[in-house]
């Protein structure tokens, strides 16, 4: 699995305009086969910072779901939304993979 996470830079007065943004985003990368894990918007600290993390089964299959968002309507239209309010300044993205499995102590060899 390869998880995504997106760091936004926004406009602290267009929050809204973002929410609204975040919220279509959750449905179109569930839509397109991904595992969305949601958006941590600002509420104390810096007002300009958001985050997004969502999963895909590879990193073949995120690149499938790119060139897939590419034409799909819905994705454009958010992508206008994101545009023509103005709501985010920039953004990066970052990829991991997660450690989902515990383990006892036993297994550090000490």
């Amino acid at each position: 699995m390869i998880t995504c996470t997106v760091t936004y830079q926004l406009d602290p007065a267009k929050l809204d305009a973002f929410e609204t943004y975040a919220k279509v985003w959750i449905h179109l990368v569930n839509k397109l086969g991904g595992a969305h894990h949601g958006y941590w918007l600002p509420h104390e600290g810096a007002n300009d910072v958001a985050w997004a993390k969502f999963s895909f089964p590879s990193l073949a299959a995120y690149e499938d779901y790119r060139l897939r968002m590419a034409d799909d309507a819905e994705c454009q239209r958010a992508y206008a939304h994101a545009a023509k309010t103005g709501c985010i300044i920039r953004y990066d993205r970052t990829f991991s993979r997660p450690v989902l499995e515990g383990a006892t102590p036993d297994e550090l060899g000490l």
